[in-house]
């Protein structure tokens, strides 16, 4: 499998080109090959590495935000669906070895895959090029997103986030309850949200809208922190 044109996109040559190998097998691949060894383990790593470069990033970049604002920058660019325009950028999706069934399905094109593809991606130049050469890359393909990002912080819509990762983990859909307080000219409402049953964020605001985007905040905080 020839990777150069990748490696030219990434802006990274690797020493050992078997670990970019790996981090562009699915665990479909593997399956149905010789290989023993799928890009999972990859990407467990390189999801780390991610975390403390775009919190290395946001906390040195932005020193004017307060610690909610930075929290909510770093999940503007950690999550499946920014991390997936990435690697189709990057063409990842050439490159993948999937087995024949995933491929059929569309499997180059998945947001989970992708996703987990480029954090493979991460994981790898972190142990081929040490955690230098993972900043560097990742701070190149991540640091106009979050400057980007910055002027719609106001604007993040975390239901959407929290749909995103629950159907990415086999969950049920968020279920919203919201109630208010007060007169009608100055109401306060709180929303509590809902998985399988199971209450996994609450929030407050001004309108029953702002309620359930910050519960949705509070709930993806929850399940990120918790990856069970």
């Amino acid at each position: 499998m020839e990777l150069g044109a990748l490696e030219q996109r990434l802006g990274y040559t690797f020493d050992d080109q078997t670990l970019l190998r790996r981090a562009m097998s699915h665990r479909s691949w593997v399956a149905e090959s010789d290989e023993v060894t799928s890009n999972e383990r990859l990407e467990f790593l390189g999801d780390a590495v991610l975390g403390w470069v775009i919190a290395d990033l946001v906390y040195r970049r932005f020193a004017d935000l307060a610690e909610g604002a930075l929290t909510d920058l770093r999940k503007s660019v950690v999550n499946a669906t920014a991390l997936a325009e990435v690697a189709v950028e990057m063409r990842l999706g050439d490159h993948l070895l999937l087995g024949r069934g995933e491929d059929a399905a569309g499997g180059r094109q998945k947001v989970s895959i992708l996703s987990d593809a480029i954090e493979a991606v991460f994981g790898a130049v972190y142990l081929d090029g040490g955690s230098a050469a993972a900043f560097d890359l990742i701070e190149r393909l991540f640091l106009s997103r979050l400057e980007d990002a910055v002027g719609t912080l106001d604007r993040l819509d975390f239901k959407s986030t929290l749909q995103e990762l629950t159907a990415q983990r086999g969950l049920e859909s968020p279920d919203y309850d919201v109630s208010s307080t007060g007169p009608d000219h100055d109401k306060s409402f709180t929303a509590r949200v809902l998985v399988g049953g199971e209450l996994v964020g609450e929030g407050t605001g001004r309108s029953k809208k702002a309620a359930e985007q910050a519960a949705a905040g509070d709930a993806f905080a929850r399940l990120t922190a918790d990856p069970g």
